[in-house]
């Protein structure tokens, strides 16, 4: 597998999204495990999860653990599988999603996922979204604090704009690790995040890069330049997709969602897929 940075970290160039295996629709556990450890046979080395992966307020936590418990009985090594996690999102119940970005909530989930990942540091913690009612400077100084403790080793920021990453860099002290954005042929609107985090040099982790879970299957449909170049070479749409996501820039590490072993052995192989520029422009056009 070919890899990209993250900080100061060499990562697969595309990594594991844990969500599908944790939230509604959930697959039996096993499929889980055997899909995670799918992605480490593959060469996957990245691993973004979140502690509000869950069903609720009574199974926070779920896909932490899950992940943890993955890599414990992965008969390989896992040394060098940077888990990254997130905060700050929580699940009320219901299907629903709430915010709490306030430090005090930032500081007590990552002290919880430090005991659910079973390390001593978190590789990479994220704040997973921008409270309205937290100023975002207090939300990302409680990130910084972290970050200066020890807590964790990296600091990474999710659905941002611009001026929340530059103020994010700015609080970290120059020290963001990466932003996660919403980013794929359908949800392009992140490409200023995209084009910033190339300038800085700050990974950039787009989620649901094939259309989320609901629509990742249909994306050649949805999109035909998309299922044209994956017929000129044999594979598939979503593989092009991800392929097309790595010709932007090389600060670009897709994270695909996944709960089957077969489709993140698909994406994983988008790494050693070589597009044409002429193609990379077809693709921009679509």
């Amino acid at each position: 597998m070919r890899t990209r940075r993250i900080g100061d970290v060499q990562v697969s160039a595309i990594g594991l999204g844990g969500m599908p295996m944790s939230i509604e629709g959930r697959p039996e556990e096993s499929r889980s495990i055997a899909t995670i450890h799918a992605a480490l046979d593959a060469g996957v080395t990245l691993i973004d999860t979140a502690d509000a992966y869950s069903l609720g307020a009574d199974d926070v936590g779920h896909n932490e653990s899950l992940i943890a418990g993955a890599l414990a009985s992965y008969g390989g090594d896992t040394s060098d599988v940077l888990v990254a996690t997130k905060g700050g999102h929580t699940r009320p119940g219901g299907a629903s999603w709430a915010l709490d970005g306030s430090p005090e909530h930032l500081r007590r989930a990552c002290e919880a996922s430090l005991k659910r990942l079973g390390v001593d540091a978190i590789g990479l913690y994220q704040f997973h979204r921008p409270d309205p009612s937290v100023p975002y400077a207090e939300s990302i100084g409680a990130i910084r604090d972290l970050l200066d403790e020890g807590k964790i080793r990296m600091a990474g920021i999710s659905n941002a704009n611009p001026d929340q990453i530059r103020q994010a860099r700015e609080i970290l002290g120059g020290r963001l690790a990466s932003v996660q954005n919403e980013f794929s042929p359908r949800f392009r609107s992140s490409e200023p995040e995209l084009r910033l985090c190339d300038e800085l040099g700050v990974a950039f982790l787009p989620w649901s890069p094939l259309g989320g879970i609901s629509k990742a299957g249909d994306l050649g449909a949805a999109h035909s330049a998309f299922e044209r170049v994956a017929r000129a070479h044999g594979v598939s749409p979503q593989q092009v997709c991800l392929a097309w996501m790595l010709a932007k820039s090389p600060v670009v590490i897709p994270i695909p969602g996944s709960s089957r072993p077969e489709t993140i052995r698909d994406s994983a192989a988008a790494a050693d897929l070589e597009l044409t520029p002429e193609e990379v422009a077809e693709l921009d056009a679509a």
